[in-house]
C-alpha cells in the first residue's frame, strides 16, 4: 500500500531550507521521499566550482517514516564560503542527477539553481514571528519572497531571516489542517506510538472524523486542577493542562507534529491532499468554522511555492516561543508541576519538542546537537516508548537551545522558555523569562562588544498598559488566562535585566528583536540621568500571519499613550523607571505607536550598529516606517 503511494511522491518533499551559514560552515535542511546515498554538493561562486563528496556524518540523515527522510546537510572547512557575492548550490546523486534545480519555481529569474549571499556585515535583516496558517491575514513570507526577487545585486539582499517564535501553532490547529495531517501520516508512513495513561492506547487509535474534530480539549487532552481567585481567597478549578482557549485540535502524537511542519513549509503534499468543503457529522457551529478555516488554509497553500523559494535563498534562523510547543509552556512553576507529572501531557509536550529539534533547533547551531541527534536517530530507527520517553527527558533537561552568531554586529538568540526564574513567593505566579545564571551568560556574550543584536521572543520593553493588565490578572490568580509572561512580571528577572543594560561594560548600541504579541512597534530607550547612555532599540514585528483583535488594540494604544507616555509621571512607579522610553511613530503618525497588520520586519543597520531604518513590509505589499522620536532640540 505504501509502495504504491510512494510512486506518487516527488524525491524532494520539503525544502531545501538554508540554515546556519558562515565562512567555515554551510547547513541545508530538506526531506526526501526515499533514502539518498553517495550525494555530492556543488558550490559555484565567481568563476569557481567546488564539488564536495558527502559522507554519512555530513548528510545528517534521520528516517522520519517509511517514505520520509530528513537530511541536515552540514559541511565545515576552514574557508568554505566567500563573502558578499552570490553562491549557487546544488546536490547531485551518484548518477549525476540534480535534486534541487528540478523543483518547480525554486529559483529567481533565469538562475538554474538556488543561490545565497553570505554578507560580511549584517547591514540588513528580515525578522518576524507568529505564522498561523488559518488566520485570515495574508502570509508575509510571500511578501518577503517578492522583496527578495527584486533585490538582484548581492549587496541589496538581507543578510538573514530571523524567525523569533511561533513558527508553528501546535496548540491551535484548524480542522482542515488536522484532516490534511492525517493524510500525510498515512501517505508517508510516519512513526506511530503508544500513549501512557491516556484515554486511547496509541496514536493509531486517534480519529480524524467528526467524532473528535474540535473536541480534543474535552475528550482527549489531560486535565489538572489550577488555582484561581484572589490573592488571599483562592479555590481550584479543573481545566485542561493545555490552557490555550483554541486547543480544540491540539496535536498529540509525534507523527502529527512532523506532518504539520511538512505542510507549513512545502507545497508538495497539498497536491495530493483532498479537503472536503464540509465534514459530515459536525455541529452547525463547527461546520461554519470548518468552512471558514478551509478557505484560509487554501489561500495559505497557494503561497507555499514562494515561501519555499524564499527559504532556499536566505540563511534562516529560528527560536521557539510557547506555541511551538503549547500555550503557556512553562509559564509558572505550578503549570510545570501539573504538566510534567502527568505522563500523557509530558509525552505531548515532548513530542512537540522533538519536532522543534528536528525542524528548527538543529539547523540553528548544528554543532550543539551531535549527542542529541544520536538519540533521535536511534528512536526513529527502532521506535518504542522507552526510547521516546528517554529522549523527551533529555530534551526537557537540555539547556543549550540558545545560540549566538559571530556576525557583525554579534547576534545573541535567547531561550526564554526553558531556563525560567521560578517564583519563590507563589508557584502559581509567572516565572521570569530567564533565570539569573542564563542572564549572566547573556551578559558575558555582550561584554566587550560595541554593538549587538539580541533576539528575545517576548519584547524586553513592551506596552506598559498591557503588562499592567497582566499584573492585575496575576494578582487575581488568572495569569494563565491572560498569558501573563513579560520581562517585568518577575522582580528578580526584571531587576537583573535592567542592571545589565545599565552596566558600563555592555555595548553602546543594542538592537532587540522580538515578536509574540501580534502587533508591531519600535521604541528608542536610554538610561535616565546618565552621560553616554547606551542606545537601546526595542523592535517588535508580529505576526507574519497573525494579528491582535482589531477592536481592542486601538483602545490599548490610546490608553497606553495617556497613562504611560514618555512624559507621564506614572513611569516613575514602574520597574523600568530608570529607563527613558520613547515610541517611534509609524509613518509619522502623531499619536499611534502600535501597528496591527501582518508583515515582515525590515531593519537596516548603520556601521556603528544603530538602525538606519525600522519598517514592516505588510502582507498586502504596503509599508510602515517607524520614524524616530524628535530630539529635544527640535
Amino acid at each position: 500500500m505504501h509502495t504504491q503511494r510512494n510512486a506518487q511522491l516527488k524525491t524532494i518533499l520539503c525544502g531545501p531550507v538554508l540554515r546556519h551559514c558562515e565562512q567555515q560552515q554551510l547547513t541545508i535542511w530538506f526531506v526526501s521521499s526515499s533514502p539518498l546515498n553517495e550525494l555530492s554538493l556543488q558550490l559555484r561562486f565567481d568563476a569557481h566550482v567546488e564539488t564536495i563528496s558527502l559522507n554519512d556524518e555530513q548528510l545528517g540523515h534521520i528516517k522520519l517514516g517509511e517514505h520520509a527522510h530528513q537530511y541536515l546537510l552540514s559541511v565545515s572547512t576552514p574557508i568554505l564560503l566567500p563573502q558578499d557575492q552570490s553562491i549557487s548550490y546544488e546536490l547531485f546523486t551518484a548518477k549525476g542527477e540534480p535534486l534541487f534545480s528540478t523543483i518547480s519555481d525554486i529559483t529567481y529569474d533565469q538562475n538554474e539553481t538556488p543561490n545565497f549571499v553570505l554578507k560580511s556585515t549584517v547591514d540588513h535583516l528580515l525578522h518576524g514571528s507568529c505564522r498561523n496558517p488559518h488566520h485570515p491575514s495574508k502570509d508575509a513570507l510571500v511578501t518577503a519572497d517578492t522583496q527578495l526577487a527584486e533585490e538582484l545585486a548581492p549587496n541589496e539582499r538581507a543578510a538573514l531571516l530571523m524567525m523569533s517564535g511561533d513558527q508553528v501553532y501546535i496548540d491551535d490547529i484548524a480542522g482542515p489542517m488536522l484532516y490534511a495531517i492525517s493524510q500525510v501520516i498515512n501517505k508517508l508512513g510516519l512513526v506511530q506510538e503508544r500513549f501512557p495513561d491516556a484515554s486511547i492506547a496509541s496514536s493509531e487509535d486517534i480519529r480524524y472524523d467528526s467524532s473528535l474534530m474540535y473536541l480534543r480539549d474535552s475528550k482527549l487532552l489531560p486535565h489538572n486542577e489550577f488555582p484561581i481567585g484572589f490573592h488571599i481567597l483562592r479555590w481550584y478549578h479543573k481545566q485542561p493542562t493545555f490552557t490555550s482557549r483554541l486547543s480544540h485540535n491540539h496535536l498529540v502524537s509525534l507523527g502529527e507534529v512532523i506532518a504539520l511542519y511538512l505542510l507549513i513549509w512545502s507545497p508538495e503534499f497539498w497536491e495530493q491532499i483532498h479537503i472536503p468543503e464540509t465534514l459530515d457529522g459536525l455541529s452547525p457551529k463547527h461546520q461554519q468554522q470548518w468552512i471558514k478555516e478551509r478557505d484560509a488554509i487554501l489561500k495559505f497553500k497557494a503561497g507555499l511555492p514562494k515561501v519555499r523559494r524564499l527559504l532556499a535563498h536566505i540563511p534562516t534562523y529560528m527560536i521557539f516561543d510557547d506555541h511551538d510547543v503549547t500555550d503557556d509552556w512553562n509559564l509558572s512553576a505550578k503549570w510545570e508541576v501539573a504538566a510534567y507529572e502527568n505522563p500523557f501531557s509530558k509525552r505531548i509536550i515532548g513530542n512537540a519538542l522533538i519536532g522543534y529539534t528536528l525542524f528548527q533547533g538543529m539547523g540553528n547551531a548544528p554543532n550543539k546537537f551531535h549527542a542529541v541527534t544520536t538519540d533521535i536517530t536511534d528512536l526513529f530507527n527502532a521506535p518504542n516508548s522507552q526510547k521516546q520517553d528517554a529522549l523527551i527527558e533529555r530534551l526537557l533537561r537540555f539547556e543549550d537551545w540558545h545560540y549566538h552568531l559571530e556576525t557583525s554586529p554579534r547576534i545573541v538568540v535567547l531561550d526564554t522558555r526553558t531556563r525560567r526564574w521560578r517564583s519563590e513567593i507563589n508557584l502559581a505566579k509567572p516565572s521570569g523569562l530567564m533565570d539569573w545564571e542564563a542572564l549572566m551568560e547573556m551578559q558575558q556574550l555582550m561584554i566587550g562588544q560595541n554593538k549587538v543584536i539580541i533576539v528575545s521572543a517576548a519584547p524586553m520593553f513592551g506596552v506598559k498598559l498591557i503588562e499592567t493588565i497582566q499584573r492585575i490578572a496575576t494578582y487575581c490568580g488568572l495569569s494563565l488566562l491572560v498569558d501573563a509572561e513579560n520581562w517585568m512580571a518577575h522582580q528578580g528577572a526584571a531587576t537583573s535585566l535592567l542592571s545589565i543594560f545599565s552596566h558600563r561594560k555592555t555595548p553602546q548600541e543594542f538592537i532587540i528583536l522580538s515578536g509574540d504579541v501580534h502587533y508591531s512597534f519600535a521604541y528608542d530607550i536610554n538610561v535616565r540621568f546618565r552621560h553616554c547612555s547606551p542606545n537601546i532599540y526595542q523592535i517588535c514585528c508580529s505576526g507574519i500571519k497573525n494579528q491582535f483583535p482589531e477592536k481592542l488594540l486601538p483602545i490599548f494604544n490610546r490608553l497606553n499613550g495617556w497613562l504611560f507616555g514618555h512624559f507621564s509621571p506614572l513611569n516613575l512607579l514602574t520597574k523600568r523607571k530608570r529607563m527613558s522610553i520613547r515610541g517611534r511613530r509609524p509613518n509619522g503618525h502623531k499619536s499611534n505607536r502600535l501597528v496591527n497588520f501582518s508583515g515582515i520586519g525590515v531593519v537596516r543597520i548603520a556601521d556603528n550598529g544603530a538602525p538606519s531604518e525600522i519598517s514592516v513590509i505588510h502582507s498586502d505589499g504596503s509599508k510602515t516606517s517607524f520614524i524616530e522620536p524628535r530630539k529635544k532640540s527640535e
